[in-house]
């Protein structure tokens, strides 16, 4: 997440060095760029598991608070 970033809430995720790179709708789950199959089902997991968190740190970044750690996959 970046902070003042344009709404919908989102997060940005990259992969194998920037090669790949998506935006992902944090409410709705929409993919915008190219990502790996197996690596944007990672990705879809992790936001299924922990939307109510990602919906928290982007409320604390819009309001210029640091976001909490949020854990990865197992």
């Amino acid at each position: 997440m970046n902070f003042n970033d344009h709404a919908p809430a989102h997060f940005h995720a990259w992969y194998n060095h920037g090669e790949y790179k998506v935006s992902v709708d944090i409410k709705s789950g929409v993919v915008t760029g190219k990502m790996p199959g197996r690596a944007l089902r990672m990705i879809l997991e992790w936001l299924d598991i922990h939307r109510d968190e990602l919906i928290e740190n982007w409320d604390k970044t819009r309001n210029g608070s640091l976001p909490d750690k949020i854990a990865p996959l197992n």
